[in-house]
């Protein structure tokens, strides 16, 4: 499987919000990373609206 094609600056990014070495990001599929960040935009979206 190649590794996902995003900047490096994303990936960090990335990796810092969704808690994840850097390494298991490159290499997580498409699918469960899309997965997870919308997992990631829900919890800061509810976190907005108890504000």
């Amino acid at each position: 499987m190649r590794p996902l094609q995003i900047s490096p600056e994303t990936a960090i990014k990335l990796a810092e919000k969704l808690n994840v070495p850097l390494e298991q990001l490159m290499h997580m599929p498409q699918h469960i990373l899309i997965q997870k960040m919308m997992e990631l935009a829900k919890q800061e979206e509810d976190e907005g609206t108890k504000e």
